[in-house]
């Protein structure tokens, strides 16, 4: 069960002056109390500026098309771990994880055009036989009637498999790919934080690192393979880095591969029970997959929000943003943008244009793994359908505590037998 929820954090969103409200909180995910924040941000203001919060002053960008003019305006907006990185907390000093997530170009494109024949459309198809197959043996093996936590059975099972194969890692130690992901994207403050410090975190990162590279320089040796490491250790951007390099882009590629797509299948599982009418409407027609995945995505928003820094000043929606201002763009709002998406709070699968969606961002740094990821999840439902599992949801989810990832930790279900 959630923890109940504060009352005074619920109705708080309505009643303090706009100046004092700050959607950093991570209480506001970890009860899922952040919906009228925003919906009053994008209503009187778009773009504000929180002057206090734990993380500094910064800028808050809430509506769809804002976040897109600030994402395609990479020139102006920086996402370099030397000017702050991707998150709302700045990059700690001498413990960034730099990865091309965190660069601007021309480093940028070299790391990533590097690296983007892991998820193109031939390896994708390689991969759909041994996704599907996995999915299969997975459904299998749940229970029937009786409670269990999809999260655990489901989604921690299918995307640990899946990192597995990206890495080439050994399969029967693949929960520990889960821990290290954890570990390097959790907030530190949480309840259930597994590291309590930035330097407990960085420790545990170049253990990960110092891991991998075993691999790295095993398959140096050898001809390049489809892996994510194989392809770096033989790319001409790539093959040279230092192990903290190599660490970076490591991280990038276990948590992107990890929580964007396990918590898009809680998420979707958790939207269909909310909307029966929809649930129903998928089973009398399987073949709305294709528009139920990027609702889903949409619905879910697995990453809550991304952080740029201005590199000159920029006036955006009247508001005069200096150089050197943090500005967080808030993709869970965008997703919610009622001038942009019709009936945005409704989870609905058969939208007429469902690929409107912000999850995956935009511009240089819009997702490399989107393909994938939905690849999963259209594997995963079209296999649900195909048994006619009857999948009860028991509770509501239990969230994590963090402003960056919206995650889900339980979701307790029950399928007929």
């Amino acid at each position: 069960m959630n923890a109940p929820v504060d009352v005074d954090l619920k109705t708080r969103a309505h009643t303090l002056p706009l100046d004092e409200l700050d959607p950093s909180d991570p209480r506001l995910y970890y009860e899922d109390v952040w919906q009228p924040y925003f919906e009053r941000f994008r209503r009187e203001a778009p773009v504000h500026r929180v002057k206090d919060s734990p993380y500094g002053p910064y800028w808050s960008v809430a509506k769809y098309k804002d976040i897109i003019q600030v994402e395609v305006n990479h020139k102006i907006f920086s996402s370099s771990d030397e000017v702050g990185g991707i998150m709302i907390n700045d990059a700690p000093k001498g413990m960034e994880r730099t990865s091309f997530i965190r660069m601007d170009p021309p480093e940028h494109d070299e790391q990533r055009r590097e690296v983007s024949s892991t998820v193109n459309p031939v390896t994708l198809a390689k991969m759909e036989d041994l996704i599907r197959t996995r999915t299969n043996m997975v459904l299998d093996k749940l229970p029937r009637n009786e409670p269990f936590n999809w999260v655990e059975h489901v989604s921690i099972e299918l995307t640990s498999m899946m990192l597995a194969t990206l890495f080439d890692y050994p399969i029967d130690d693949k929960l520990r790919l889960i821990r290290w992901s954890d570990m390097f994207i959790c907030d530190i403050n949480a309840p259930d934080a597994p590291v309590k410090s930035e330097e407990e975190r960085f420790a545990k990162q170049m253990e990960f690192a110092e891991y991998m590279n075993g691999f790295w320089e095993e398959r140096a040796k050898k001809p390049k393979s489809f892996d994510v490491i194989s392809i770096l250790a033989h790319g001409d951007a790539t093959k040279n880095m230092t192990l903290r390099q190599k660490m970076g882009v490591l991280i990038l590629f276990l948590v992107g591969g990890n929580d964007t797509t396990r918590n898009s299948m809680t998420g979707g599982l958790w939207g269909l029970a909310q909307f029966p009418d929809q649930f129903q409407k998928l089973r009398e027609n399987p073949g709305l997959t294709t528009s139920l995945i990027p609702e889903i995505v949409r619905w879910q928003t697995p990453v809550i929000h991304m952080r740029r820094t201005a590199t000159e000043d920029f006036e955006l929606r009247g508001q005069q943003i200096k150089a050197g201002d943090k500005v967080v763009i808030w993709y869970i709002s965008g997703n919610r943008d009622e001038e942009q998406i019709e009936n945005p709070n409704q989870f609905i699968i058969d939208r007429a244009r469902p690929r409107e969606h912000m999850s995956f961002g935009f511009g240089i740094h819009r997702c490399l793994g989107n393909r994938l990821a939905e690849m999963q999840l259209k594997i995963l439902w079209d296999e649900v359908l195909r048994r006619d599992l009857k999948i009860e949801v028991l509770d509501k989810p239990v969230y994590a505590y963090s402003n960056f990832l919206h995650a889900i930790r339980n979701l307790p279900v029950r399928i007929a037998a």
